[in-house]
């Protein structure tokens, strides 16, 4: 009998904090899809006009997700990062940053990147010099250029590793890229 009590006790106390253990989080297979999306479309000929909607309505439907605590885990902030990453207002790629610097907190081990550059791309945004170097530009009408820049206020042991290329690789991608633009515009480079 008092062992039956006992047990029942026993029982009685454990339920609760049984039903109080956090269940397991799952990424959110929505953002996942978006973010699947958001990658394809910038693949091969890219129809920037359909992207640019695109982009705004999956920045919509991430902030509808992200407001109604539909995001949990490390997956699901780094795709949302890359969703605001492709905004095109200081405040997406702040919140960009936000989410990406979660995603890292949850031990997203791929997020360095992502939070480093919507680091850049907000201050670029805002007419501040980028401080890891990873925005670049390209146009017919100016040589290609990573903008304002201070490749003195991190070390290249910083870039490196958050995922950034050191300057020598920055220089060499810049050589690159109006090589590119060279040939693409020939007429520009008159």
């Amino acid at each position: 009998m008092i062992r039956t009590v006992v047990t029942a006790l026993a029982l009685s106390l454990t339920a609760p904090l049984a039903a109080q253990t956090p269940a397991v989080a799952t990424d959110n297979a929505e953002m996942a899809a978006m973010f699947a999306a958001d990658q394809a479309e910038r693949q091969g000929d890219i129809d920037w006009i359909a992207v640019s909607r695109n982009d705004a309505e999956r920045r919509k439907r991430t902030r509808a997700l992200l407001d109604h605590g539909m995001l949990s885990t490390a997956d699901d902030y780094y795709a949302a990062a890359f969703i605001f990453q492709h905004g095109g207002e200081p405040e997406h790629y702040l919140l960009a940053h936000v989410l990406a610097v979660h995603a890292i907190a949850l031990g997203h081990d791929k997020a360095e990147w992502i939070a480093a550059a919507t680091l850049d791309r907000y201050l670029h945004s805002i007419a501040r010099d980028q401080v890891y170097g990873t925005q670049y530009s390209m146009s017919s009408i100016a040589p290609a250029s990573q903008g304002r820049y201070d490749p003195e206020f991190l070390p290249d042991t910083v870039r490196t590793a958050s995922g950034v290329e050191p300057l020598a690789e920055q220089s060499k991608k810049l050589q690159e890229m109006e090589q590119r633009r060279r040939e693409r515009w020939p007429e520009a480079s008159r």
